[in-house]
């Protein structure tokens, strides 16, 4: 009767455990396109066994059914990790293909009107006046297409200025996501220690969120993670701490002053009241595969977007490593440099043309000694309709004159070149400080075409022109040192951008793949199957009707016991 009574405890819990591992599997099924959700599996094991009988002489056991081991929540820790890194390397690479290609749109080459117009339109204005010096049509041909010229690079230059600007805000927009999924690893931290403190229940559905959370994070940013006996996980951001079990260490926005740039840094590290900041990518060293330095969407819009407006001393005269290690890391820079040093190239021509120069020593009335100065070159010089000496230059200077006048002490007077300032962008030959001739735009016969005896002498100007633009002494960097002509330089510039854009968007198609490959394997890992799935249901159905049959058979047993004895 003991045995009789006792099955009973062997059905029910047949009926019992089959049940919950229905309802397992139908969870499963429910959440067959959740994103992220991990698929719980039922594992079964023995339930106790009484020993009866005399164990002296034949040791016997009956047993009480079975009880549900685990509900396994199975992911793979080196999966998760290699998808984690090689998402963030695709997201790097996407943003940087996205920036370049933003930049080609600013050069229109792929639609609209292609700048290599209005440099051609340049030169043939200066050609047409070879054909009348004197004539005010040609000469304000020639005022026109530089403004042209002026305004479009401007317009250039502005566009990718207030591209940095549009990159500056999705970086901002990037650092507040990170500080809000480094506050949900923190909550979700504390809620699943919260729950498996007991060791009896597993916080499936929190650790299948905050593996999400996870997953977005190491698009965002180069990340590290492990997780503790507790069941809280310890994140590492660019190798150094950002959330452990209690605690998420913000990453903070520094704003230049100067152009609003936004530079992430790490508060923690960092000396606040002494300006001494500990910024959050180390940009000393190379970016590469190998050092796994190139990985996570945020730094590669900072890389991208630069600390500030080039221009062309950022990229003039330098050396491949000095390039490479400054304006030549940020794509928005680079472009910015070699666009304002192919413009600083054509004006410094053109003015050099119109107003020649030529190095003197002499000694000023002041006692001032210039040795090796550059002035005014009035033997070879021409001058404009007005006779007025120096000969104007086409291009200036926001912030000086081209000449300063100086006497020497013979009572010579010199006309000395103002040198171009290294940081005063107004003082220099470039975008941000250039405009066309106030005095030749209000009297284009003032344009320099008439030798001393008032000869018109724009022919032998005109054939200057033609040779700068033809001369092939200009390399646009450093890394691409074939020397070539004012119109090779736009064409190689747009052929490295586009070549540079190829490179990264390749990458990024590439590593796409290879990251749905690895997802792929994670999904067969903890990724549900509804084939599977509805085969186990049909398993533990079958289980639980074959439970309650033998709940009936020993029931009916019973009966027939009780009713007959």
């Amino acid at each position: 009767m003991a045995n009789g009574m006792g099955s009973l405890y062997i059905g029910a819990s047949g009926l019992q455990n089959s049940q919950n591992a229905l309802n397992t599997t139908a969870n499963n099924l429910a959440n067959v396109d959740t994103k992220g959700y991990v698929r719980q599996q039922v594992l079964f094991a023995d339930r106790d066994y009484l020993n009866i009988g005399n164990a002296s002489i034949s040791k016997q056991q009956t047993g009480l059914g079975l009880n549900i081991l685990d509900v396994v929540h199975t992911r793979d820790y080196f999966l998760d990790r290699y998808y984690r890194t090689e998402n963030g390397r695709q997201s790097f690479y996407e943003a940087t293909g996205e920036v370049t290609d933003g930049l080609i749109d600013v050069y229109q080459e792929l639609e609209g009107e292609a700048f290599q117009d209005t440099l051609q339109g340049l030169l043939t204005a200066f050609q047409e006046m070879s054909k009348g010096p004197e004539v005010e049509v040609y000469q304000n041909l020639v005022v026109q297409k530089s403004t042209v010229f002026l305004q479009r690079v401007s317009e250039m230059y502005g566009d990718m200025k207030e591209y940095q600007s549009k990159i500056n805000i999705k970086i901002n927009e990037a650092i507040d996501r990170i500080n809000e999924l480094g506050h949900k690893l923190v909550e979700y931290n504390k809620e699943i220690v919260r729950i498996e403190a007991g060791g009896i229940e597993t916080a499936m559905t929190l650790r299948d969120e905050r593996d999400n959370v996870l997953d977005e994070l190491s698009n965002l940013a180069k990340v590290d993670f492990s997780e503790n006996v507790d069941g809280s996980v310890r994140v590492r951001l660019e190798n150094v701490e950002f959330v452990n079990d209690a605690h998420v260490y913000e990453i903070k926005g520094m704003e230049d002053p100067v152009n609003g740039f936004v530079n992430p840094i790490w508060p923690q590290l960092s000396d606040m009241d002494r300006q001494q900041y500990t910024d959050v990518f180390n940009f000393t060293v190379d970016i590469s595969s190998e050092l796994n330095t190139d990985i996570g969407r945020l730094k590669a819009l900072v890389l991208a977007r630069g600390d500030r407006a080039a221009n062309y001393t950022d990229v003039s005269g330098l050396t491949a490593d000095a390039y490479n290690n400054g304006a030549g890391m940020s794509v928005m820079m680079a472009g910015q440099a070699e666009l304002d040093q192919l413009v600083h190239k054509i004006v410094t021509a053109v003015n050099d043309i119109l107003s020649p120069t030529k190095k003197v020593s002499f000694t000023a009335i002041d006692g001032t000694r210039y040795e090796n100065a550059r002035v005014w070159d009035e033997e070879n010089a021409c001058l404009g309709a007005d006779g007025e000496k120096p000969g104007q230059e086409l291009f200036v200077r926001r912030g000086c004159d081209r000449y300063t006048k100086v006497q020497a002490t013979d009572g010579t007077i010199y006309y000395v070149y103002n040198e171009e300032s290294k940081t005063d962008t107004s003082k220099m030959y470039c975008i941000q400080g250039l405009m066309i001739n106030p005095a030749l735009v209000e009297e284009e016969s003032r344009i320099p075409h008439l030798e001393k005896n008032g000869e018109p002498a724009w022919g032998k100007i005109a054939e200057k022109m033609v040779n700068a633009w033809a001369a092939k002494d200009h390399i646009v960097n450093a890394n691409n040192i074939a020397p070539c002509n004012f119109m090779g330089y736009y064409e190689r510039m747009i052929v490295e951008l586009s070549a540079k854009g190829n490179v990264y968007n390749g990458l990024a198609t590439s590593l796409s793949s290879e990251v749905a490959s690895i997802d792929n394997n994670r999904q067969q890992v903890f990724g549900v199957s509804s084939d599977e799935e509805l085969t186990n249901m049909i398993k533990y159905q079958n289980a639980y009707n074959a439970a309650s049959r033998f709940i009936n058979v020993v029931s009916e047993m019973l009966e027939h016991l009780v009713t007959r004895l």
